[in-house]
């Protein structure tokens, strides 16, 4: 049950923890539990920073991947 919820919120979320663990070769689990922690001891501020990385990576793919569009027909 667990699994399915994240799985489903890793495809519809912003992959942000999956993406970093990937590149600094950490599992993502570790990565979301010091997202949490030190967002509950900074009161808030890596969420900022979480979203900015969010955004950043949606820009990254849209732009090495072209946009949503396939083809020109798409338009």
């Amino acid at each position: 049950m667990i699994d399915r919820i994240r799985d489903y919120c890793e495809r519809r979320g912003f992959e942000v923890c999956s993406r970093m663990g990937a590149r600094m070769g950490i599992r993502p689990g570790v990565i979301r539990l010091y997202f949490i922690y030190t967002s509950f001891i900074a009161l808030g501020s890596p969420l900022i920073i979480y979203l900015i990385l969010a955004f950043w990576i949606k820009i990254k793919d849209y732009v090495r991947g072209g946009g949503s569009r396939d083809s020109v027909l798409d338009i």
